[in-house]
């Protein structure tokens, strides 16, 4: 630590907050409470703040109001306390306060950091709206009354679900919005034939605009499916308390926190059929990572192709023409690199990786809960938001100024084999192989091949073929 770092600590000033571990310092500007310091200290790993996920922080805001408006009307909180605590929620939903939610989002403890981060900053806030110091927990506490009815088994669980419908749809969006610029360039370039390639060789000939909507389609297959999977998530285990057995629950909050939640969270939930099942099962995040992986397979596989279709410029493909977005090279004057695309495969290859994460994550619950869920929303989370940009730049940035040189498009096309296949039903495999491989030897076009082979059916198959 540097010297004016530890003067600034010297300087700042603490309440002493206790738990059963014992006395906890906390900054006295802070609303987290002692439970959340030691989880900063315990967990120093990536640097990166829940709060980084804000969607997390609204899904546990939407679960605390829902909860407190569900005690309030079973008579366990008073009218004070669930109005403060209400209240507190409504302003970290519109966005306050998420500085403060400042745990690791890879953590020990099977979300339980999270959720104690999410209670106590609702406590002190709420304290606050009631007129009294943060801290003073005789008046609210955050177990006792903020975390009423709930345990992290099925606060956190419940909330990382609804985290993932909120991004679902930005991901939709995303997506749509990629199948529409692919889709719109594959009715401008309509009009373009061009050479279509197999294994990198030269196969048969096809349209730039055929090409562009075969990336369309592609994406498009996967927003049904993107779309499908909300309502899985919206499937929740709120109320289950610990493990499952809704343990410590009231008959009232049993019966009313979904109604409560759905209202809050305006989104049509369902209650878990098994609470016990709910609260270890993870299949539903592997399932879902497989379709975010499947969809940057797909993505990192069009990046692939416009970075070989725009090699070059002169020594490559240099079919299509990418938007020039920065200088390429420190040494090589005029280089100009495929960036964008570029960009896209790096965000699939960490959504590959973040699979296998999940993957491991999920098999690795035991008994009647799955501790490894922080690792699973962020791994998760980290892949959809990063897909969902990765989109929105390439749309931006590269697709929607893509462009289309011409000239070498039909250059590649009239000096190669492509065509030789129209031959085939006219002439036979043998005699079509024999011109295909005179063009490669002698490096000339169609039309001077057909008349060294065939020089008796030149005029018949220029016609069939539409060749001057």
């Amino acid at each position: 630590m540097s010297s004016s770092s530890a003067a600034g600590e010297q300087d700042r000033e603490y309440r002493i907050e206790h738990d059963f571990l014992g006395d906890v310092r906390v900054p006295t500007e802070s609303y987290a409470g002692a439970e959340t310091m030691r989880a900063i200290r315990n967990f120093p790993i990536t640097g990166i703040a829940i709060s980084q996920m804000p969607e997390l922080i609204i899904a546990l805001a939407w679960i605390k109001k829902a909860a407190a408006k569900t005690n309030f009307e079973a008579d366990d909180l008073t009218a004070k306390q669930a109005k403060a605590i209400m209240a507190a929620c409504d302003e970290i939903i519109a966005g306050q306060h998420h500085t403060e939610f400042c745990i690791d989002v890879i953590q020990g403890g099977a979300g339980t950091s999270t959720n104690m981060n999410a209670n106590e900053v609702i406590a002190n806030r709420a304290l606050e709206i009631m007129g009294h110091e943060r801290g003073d927990y005789q008046y609210l506490h955050p177990k006792d009354d903020v975390n009423k009815c709930q345990s992290t088994n099925d606060v956190y669980a419940s909330a990382i679900r609804l985290t993932i419908v909120q991004v679902n749809k930005q991901l939709c969006a995303a997506t749509k919005k990629c199948v529409e610029a692919f889709a719109t360039k594959a009715e401008q370039f309509a009009h373009i034939p061009k050479l279509g390639r197999t294994q990198l060789q030269d196969a048969v000939p096809m349209t730039v605009g055929q090409e562009m909507q075969a990336f369309a389609d592609a994406l498009a297959e996967d927003i049904s499916r993107i779309e499908d999977m909300q309502k899985l998530f919206l499937e929740v285990n709120i109320g289950g308390t610990a493990i499952g057995t809704a343990v410590g629950v009231s008959r009232h909050y049993l019966d009313n926190i979904i109604p409560n939640l759905q209202q809050t969270c305006n989104l049509e939930l369902t209650p878990s059929a098994n609470k016990i099942e709910a609260s270890w099962d993870t299949g539903i995040f592997v399932f879902y990572s497989g379709l975010l992986k499947r969809l940057a397979t797909k993505l990192s596989k069009i990046s692939n192709d416009l970075r070989l279709l725009s090699s070059g410029p002169l020594g490559g493909i240099g079919e299509l023409i990418l938007p020039q977005k920065q200088p390429g090279s420190s040494i090589m004057p005029g280089k100009v690199n495929p960036v964008i695309p570029e960009v896209m495969n790096q965000i699939c290859f960490r959504v590959f990786g973040a699979d296998t994460t999940v993957t491991f994550a999920a098999e690795s619950g035991q008994l009647q809960l799955n501790a490894m869920e922080p690792v699973i929303i962020w791994s998760i989370y980290d892949s959809c938001t990063s897909i969902i940009a990765g989109m929105d730049t390439l749309v931006t940035n590269c697709i929607n100024d893509l462009q289309v040189d011409e000239a070498r498009v039909a250059d590649l096309l009239n000096s190669g084999t492509a065509r030789v296949t129209e031959l085939m039903p006219h002439v036979g495999y043998a005699a079509a192989t024999k011109i295909a491989q005179y063009i490669i030897e002698h490096r000339v076009p169609l039309d001077i091949a057909i008349h060294e082979i065939l020089p008796d059916r030149t005029e018949e198959l220029f016609a069939k073929l539409d060749l001057q």
